[in-house]
Formats: structure tokens, C-alpha cells, sequence
């Protein structure tokens, strides 16, 4: 029995029925015939599964971008570019940086429409050794709560909002019921759950419109929107005070682009998803640009609507949030704990984004074969939702939350969950540049959507550089961590890596061949009409005792 040669394509229109056709799968997939009336041209998910339509596909994106970021990052940008106007420089390219990726996503997501994001790509560019880069993405999968730090945010934020002392217990019970909100939601009320993201995300932008509206009202004096008298009144778009302290070291500048950059993360997010994205290469076309468009116009007329109420020295010395100072300065003092609210409202939707996605990331490691209960993972019982991944997402987070104390160890966490992603885009577009090769031509790549070879080396180096500025000494005073070492998050997130290649190793390559066997995957199709893989293992004739 013979291997698919390493050109055949990884990934093709399956054909899927009520049980498997052939027994003996050739080319180490079963042979199966279409009797399923599906209309699907690429992935055998039932057409009444497709819940995601352009609406929801945006606000997927939209709420995974826009989290705290936007009311936060401003004034940590503004310290590292030194002025107003560097910071809309670094903030522009960030936007610049998130268009790439959001093409390349495109390109992948209408070439490959199926969920699993990055997984999918990385299967489809690397074939070789067969089954490790799933195992290495699958250990990040399963491993990694995305779900911990911004649980965490939400309690305080709540707890502010009600005027609450946050303390180590109650942020915890809050983050806890919130998680556990989101889960039932997404994984027991499918349609009620979309909905109500749907509606966080309006309301997110609407907040966002009303900030905007405020301060452009603010800079040309309509009344009612001064700022109080007892603070003091900006002149930051003055092109004497525009640059004034501008900082064009390499350090600071490095410093902002990586936190602007990461203010953009995000634009993936319906790629994980596409499986339950009604015409998925249409829509995510549409979504996705008009998400990111969304997304900076938001970025750059509520940057100018801070500075165009809060004066410079309150934003570098303040020791607070940007919005907590806009607010303050327009509305008051007693503004404090709506902004709260609002911003719990608006991680809300982040958690609930997240925890869609990818809940359907440990699904199609499930459907793929190669995860212990593999099937479990892989089902949509019993309420017609990936509720198995759901809660493998909600268990790990909710872990991880409980072990890490205040102080080093949370931001620990927050950064090693983060790091992997890049790994993952610098392999996806380094990829993908290998995709435009002669030497990948058997591959065949023509997609829908064609991304430009200069946007996609662009997104590539942009990834370098996000993976390897955490391994750069920081500056005297501006140490990552208290008591932990500065590249530390970076090192597990690479052993976990490691991990992943050790567990390939070990189960699909030593064992098979000690025991005389190879592993191939047939496809069978569940009760609940979604298709997944299944191992098999086939002893190995004469002459191909080598063979895993």
C-alpha cells in the first residue's frame, strides 16, 4: 500500500456518506462516494450548520480585535513614541502591518475554506514528516487558555463598575461566572449566543462612534463638550507641540510598534471558523476587509478624540487609562464607573469571540485523528455545538487562572499565550511565499483571492520582528517582568513546541515503526453529519517495515 506522493494536495473536496465505502483506504484515505446532497464544495459540514453569515463574520473579527486595547494602549504608545505625532505615525503602520495579515488570511481562508485557521494552513504547506505540524499546533491548542487574562479583566472591570473593592477572590468568582456564561452560551444556545456577540459588537462600536463624535466635537468647540475648567486644555494638534518630544531611538520605537502591532490581533479570527461561515469564500472576502476598515478607522478618530481632550503631560503622567482620562475630562469625575461598565461590556465580547473560534480549533483537532478521544472533541452533541472544545478551552483557562498569583505570573501568562501566534503567522506566510515557488508549482495554489507577493513579505518580516523582540534585553527600567527573566514566556512557549514534536515523534513515528505498523486516517462521517478522521493502524509488508 502505497503513500500519497507528497505533491498530491493535503487538503480536497471530500465526498462523504452514511458510512465508510471502502475498508481498505487507498493512499492512506478511504475512498468514499457523495450521497449526502450537500451542497458544500470544499468541507462536508451539513449546509443547516452554517450559522455565520457577513454580519456575524464581522463582528467576529471586530470583537476579538477591539478588547481593552483601545482604551488603554494610547497612553502606553504615547510613552514610547514621546509625541502625538509619532503616535499616529506607529499607529498607522500597525494598520498597515494588519492589512497584510488580513490578506493573507484572505488568500488562505478562500483557498482553504475550512475551519481551523492556521492549522489548516500549516497542514496544507507542510506535509512532510506526515502528522507532525499538526501535533506541534495541536499542543498549543489544547495547552494554552486564551480565555484567563481576559477573564480577569472583566472581573475588575465589573467589580469597579458596581463599586466593589477588587480583590484577588471576588475578581476570580466574577472572571469564573463570566467564563462559564460564555460557554453555555456558545456551547447550549448557539443562535442566542451569536446574537447576543453580534449585539456586544454594535454596541462596542457604538461606544466607540460616541467617543469619536465627543472629542471631534470637543476640538471645534461645539458647547457642552469643552473640556472642565480644573483640567488643563490640550494643544496637542498644534504643529509646534504635534512633534514636540518626539523619541526616534530604536528602543522606543520597537517598544511601540509591538504593542500597537498586538492592538491589531485579531483579523484571523473568522478563519477558524469557516466551516459555519454560509458561502464562506464570498463572505470572508467581504468580512474580513470590512472588519479591519472598521477596526482603523475606530483606532484613529478615537486616538484623535483623546488628544483632542487630554493634554499630553495627563496622558504621560496620569498612571491611568486613556478613555478613564477622556471621560473624566468632558463628563466628570462620576463618569468613572460607567466607562467601567463599558469596558467590561466590550471584554465581554472579546471572551465570547474568542472562546467561538477557538472551541472550533480544538473541534478540528478532534476531527483530524490524532488528539486521545479524538471523537469527543471532534462532536457537535448534544446541543448541536462544538461543546466538547468549548469546555476543553473553558477548562484550561479556567486553570490557569486559578495558579497564577498577581504580579509576574499573570503577565507571564498573557505573553506566553500570545507568543505562539506569531510563530504560527511567520510559518503561514513564510509558507506561502513558498507556495509562489516553481518548486511548490505541483501544489497548485490558485485561490480566489491572490494577496500581493510585497504584502505578504511585508506581514512575514513584520512576524520576525514580533518573535524577536522579546528575546532583545529591554532598556535599564523597563524590565518585562519583576522576578522572572525578560525571555522567559518566550522559552516555554517554545518548549511547548517542542512538546508537540515530541509527542509526533514518539506515537507516529518510533512506536509504529518498533511495532511494524503504519498509520493511515479514513474518513467516517458522525450521527451529527460532520466528517472526522480516524487512525488506523496497518501493518507493514514485506520490504516496507521502514514505513510510519
Amino acid at each position: 500500500m502505497d503513500r500519497p506522493p507528497e505533491t498530491e494536495p493535503l487538503l480536497r473536496p471530500p465526498q462523504v456518506q452514511r458510512k465508510v465505502a471502502n475498508e481498505n483506504p487507498v493512499g492512506g484515505r478511504s475512498s468514499v462516494q457523495d450521497q449526502s446532497g450537500n451542497s458544500n464544495d470544499f468541507d462536508n459540514v451539513p449546509d443547516a450548520k452554517k450559522q455565520i453569515g457577513l454580519a456575524s463574520a464581522v463582528m467576529l473579527i471586530f470583537n476579538r480585535v477591539i478588547g481593552t486595547g483601545v482604551f488603554a494602549a494610547p497612553s502606553i504608545i504615547l510613552r514610547s513614541s514621546g509625541s502625538v505625532g509619532m503616535t499616529f505615525v506607529m499607529w498607522i503602520l500597525g494598520a498597515l502591518v494588519a492589512s497584510a495579515g488580513t490578506a493573507v488570511y484572505i488568500e488562505f481562508g478562500t483557498g482553504l475554506p475550512k475551519s481551523g485557521g492556521e492549522k489548516i494552513y500549516m497542514e496544507y504547506i507542510y506535509r512532510r514528516p506526515r502528522f507532525m505540524i499538526t501535533c506541534f499546533y495541536a499542543v498549543y491548542g489544547l495547552l494554552i487558555g486564551c480565555l484567563s487574562a481576559t477573564s480577569i479583566v472583566f472581573g475588575e472591570y465589573t467589580l469597579n463598575a458596581f463599586a466593589i473593592q477588587p480583590t484577588t477572590v471576588n475578581v476570580r468568582v466574577v472572571a469564573l461566572l463570566c467564563s462559564t456564561f460564555c460557554l453555555m452560551a456558545h456551547g447550549a444556545f448557539l443562535n442566542h449566543g451569536l446574537k447576543l456577540q453580534n449585539i456586544l459588537g454594535f454596541f462596542k462600536l457604538f461606544v466607540l462612534l460616541i467617543i469619536a463624535v465627543s472629542g471631534l466635537f470637543s476640538l471645534v468647540g461645539v458647547p457642552g463638550f469643552a473640556v472642565h475648567d480644573e483640567y488643563d486644555i490640550p494643544n496637542n494638534f498644534r504643529w509646534s507641540s504635534f512633534w514636540e518630544g518626539s523619541i526616534i531611538g530604536p528602543n522606543a520605537f520597537v517598544t511601540g510598534m509591538y504593542n500597537v502591532i498586538w492592538s491589531y490581533i485579531g483579523y484571523s479570527n473568522a478563519n477558524y471558523a469557516l466551516s459555519e461561515v454560509r458561502d464562506p469564500v464570498r463572505t470572508i472576502r467581504r468580512a474580513a476587509p470590512l472588519a479591519m476598515i472598521l477596526v482603523a478607522i475606530a483606532y484613529l478618530f478615537v486616538n484623535i478624540a483623546y488628544f483632542a481632550v487630554v493634554s499630553k503631560q495627563d496622558m504621560l503622567g496620569g498612571g491611568t487609562i486613556a478613555a478613564a482620562l477622556f471621560f473624566r475630562n468632558i463628563f466628570g469625575p462620576a463618569a468613572e464607573r460607567i466607562l467601567s461598565a463599558i469596558i467590561a461590556l466590550s471584554v465581554l465580547g472579546n471572551i465570547m469571540s474568542v472562546l467561538f473560534t477557538q472551541g472550533r480549533v480544538v473541534q478540528e483537532l478532534g476531527r483530524e485523528g490524532i488528539l486521545p478521544l479524538s471523537s469527543f472533541f471532534a462532536s457537535n452533541k448534544p446541543f448541536n455545538a462544538p461543546l466538547s472544545g468549548l469546555f476543553a478551552q473553558w477548562l484550561v483557562s479556567m486553570i490557569t487562572m486559578a495558579a497564577a498569583p498577581p504580579g509576574d505570573a499573570y503577565l507571564f501568562f498573557v505573553n506566553f499565550s500570545s507568543y505562539p501566534l506569531t510563530m504560527f503567522n511567520m510559518l503561514i506566510s513564510g509558507g506561502l511565499l513558498l507556495l509562489y515557488t516553481p518548486a511548490f508549482k505541483s501544489y497548485e495554489w490558485c485561490p480566489p483571492f491572490r494577496a500581493w507577493k510585497s504584502v505578504v513579505i511585508f506581514f512575514f518580516l513584520s512576524n520576525v520582528f514580533l518573535a524577536v523582540v522579546p528575546m532583545i534585553p529591554p532598556s535599564p527600567g523597563s524590565d518585562v517582568y519583576e522576578h522572572l527573566p525578560y525571555w522567559s514566556h518566550v522559552a516555554v512557549a517554545l518548549s511547548i513546541g517542542i512538546l508537540g514534536i515530541a509527542y509526533w515523534f514518539v506515537f507516529f513515528n518510533w512506536i509504529p515503526r518498533k511495532r511494524g505498523y503504519h498509520i493511515v486516517q479514513e474518513i467516517v462521517l458522525q450521527d451529527d453529519g460532520v466528517s472526522r478522521n480516524v487512525l488506523r493502524r496497518i501493518p507493514n509488508r514485506s520490504g516496507n517495515e521502514g514505513r510510519a
